[in-house]
């Protein structure tokens, strides 16, 4: 009996035996076994751009005899990402060389790695492997948060009243619902709706939001806020701009002189100049006589008002001269490279009354300055008229 069925066997096809090896081979009824399962949780899974991506699946038996592979997609484009013979290098099993556990990560999420991703079992057959059972697919969202926000302003300054435009922007966010809110010390701000746009089809976003501020003297230390919220986000984004780095505070320039009024010549006149009001701090003043330039005067540092302004001082000291009678004195200012601002005060010198040659000229100038000195002068003429009146009348015929 066993020659005979050595003799059968040698007379076999080749492919007839190995058919008839792989039936009578162990585990082979297994193929056919329905309790076998594929176990991998349906639903839908939502990672975030650059973290790791967990996908679980575990089947039940070693058997039927064949791989265990990932594939991304289902029918004709579904794409392997994972099997026996090697798969990327950002992916890696959870348990290496376990039979029965075949859940992996994928390290470093990408946007174009979301799908439906299937564990599937396939068993052994005489051209290669086909489907044994599949689990039911995993759906993959990958978000991505919205980068570092960042605020910009004017390229320069501009003075109060001026309506100034703020930019704020995020790139490389998913998906493209996001909120944008503008905030002028923690007040809300009315803008425009965002700027959204997409470099390539089912890639991030990125976002560009404006608003308009007019600015005032008062927003040297005011703040305005950009802030973001996005599903991706446990706590909104947060970017702050000083309004002071766009703001510019023209200064007001005064000029006095002391002692006020005409004064002899020789002595001394000082004239101050205040400058008051000014941001940023930064000024150069130059002082004039007659327009032209003197090298003389002394200005004090800036000092800081409470209200974040800047003011300071500057004086020059001049000699009364006759020549100098009704010279102009000129304090220019020029702030943030802009058109100087001036203010001007004149030399007043008191007049030499001139008098005859037995007199002084000081003393005419106590005789013409001093009211009962001309009354008396006048009553004594006066006087002597009428007298002289009464002695014609008397003598004459």
């Amino acid at each position: 009996m066993a020659i005979s069925m050595n003799r059968a066997l040698q007379a076999m096809p080749l492919t007839c035996l190995v058919l008839l090896l792989l039936q009578n081979a162990p585990g082979v009824g297994a193929q056919k076994d329905p309790d076998f399962k594929v176990q991998q949780p349906q639903g839908r899974v939502v990672v975030i751009k650059g973290e790791i991506l967990t996908l679980n699946c575990t089947v039940s038996a070693f058997h039927p005899i064949g791989p265990v592979k990932w594939l991304k997609g289902w029918g004709s484009s579904n794409q392997t990402i994972y099997d026996h013979k090697g798969s990327s290098p950002r992916l890696m099993r959870a348990v290496n060389g376990s039979g029965t556990d075949f859940t992996i990560h994928i390290r470093d999420v990408r946007l174009e790695d979301a799908g439906t991703y299937y564990c599937v079992k396939f068993r052994k057959v005489i051209l290669g492997d086909e489907l044994f059972k599949s689990g039911g697919g995993t759906e993959v969202l990958v978000h991505a948060r919205p980068s570092e926000l960042a605020v910009s302003g004017p390229s320069r300054r501009a003075a109060p009243g001026q309506l100034v435009s703020f930019t704020c922007s995020a790139r490389g966010f998913f998906p493209r619902d996001i909120q944008v809110q503008w905030l002028k010390n923690n007040v809300p701000v009315q803008a425009v709706l965002p700027h959204i746009t997409s470099e390539l089809s089912h890639s991030s976003y990125n976002m560009s939001s404006t608003v308009q501020v007019a600015l005032t003297k008062d927003d040297v230390r005011s703040q305005l806020t950009c802030q973001v919220q996005h599903s991706t986000l446990a706590a909104p984004l947060r970017r702050t701009y000083a309004l002071g780095q766009a703001l510019r505070v023209p200064p007001s320039v005064s000029v006095v002189a002391a002692p006020p009024g005409a004064v002899e010549v020789n002595k001394t006149v000082t004239f101050s100049c205040r400058v008051q009001g000014f941001y940023p701090g930064a000024v150069s003043i130059t002082w004039l006589e007659n327009g032209t330039g003197l090298n003389a005067g002394s200005t004090t540092q800036p000092a800081e008002t409470p209200q974040g302004l800047f003011e300071l001082n500057s004086t020059v000291t001049v000699q009364a001269a006759e020549e100098k009678r009704g010279s102009s004195f000129t304090c220019r200012v020029v702030h943030e490279d802009q058109e100087p601002v001036s203010s001007t005060g004149t030399m007043q010198v008191a007049v030499a009354a001139q008098c005859g040659p037995g007199g002084s000229s000081t003393e005419g100038a106590i005789l013409l300055s001093s009211p009962g000195l001309w009354l008396g002068l006048l009553l004594g003429k006066a006087l002597l008229a009428l007298v002289l009146f009464f002695l014609f009348k008397r003598f004459l015929p």
